[in-house]
């Protein structure tokens, strides 16, 4: 019903940025929020969140650095990855709790990851 497509992840160098992009398509009525986590390489931490209504959460380790944003009328949520570090190597994946109908169903699931490699 559902679906959730990432891009702009790569190379880039330390102290440098980037920016990911997520979109969600599909049976969607309002988003609850949308999120991005990280896994490298083996658990998958949850690195910021935002809510429909703008309010944000941050992993303690990107305070400061990155920057999560969001287009309701697009169904996009952004990641700005500024003065990122080598231990921000991971594949990230965007995540979203949306409303399908308005009758209060949703539906919660991850993107396919996109890789993030920091590195001179």
């Amino acid at each position: 019903q559902v679906q959730l497509v990432e891009s702009g992840g790569g190379l880039v160098q330390p102290g440098g940025s980037l920016r990911l992009s997520c979109t969600a398509s599909g049976s969607i009525f309002s988003i609850n929020y949308m999120g991005w986590s990280r896994q490298a390489p083996r658990d998958r931490d949850l690195v910021a969140t935002i809510t429909g209504g703008g309010a944000t959460n941050y992993t303690d380790s990107v305070k400061g650095r990155f920057t999560i944003s969001i287009d309701n009328a697009k169904n996009t949520v952004f990641l700005h990855m500024n003065s990122p570090k080598p231990e921000d190597t991971a594949v990230y994946y965007c995540t979203a709790l949306v409303e399908i109908d308005d009758r209060g169903s949703t539906w919660w699931g991850w993107g396919q990851g996109t890789q993030v490699t920091v590195s001179s």
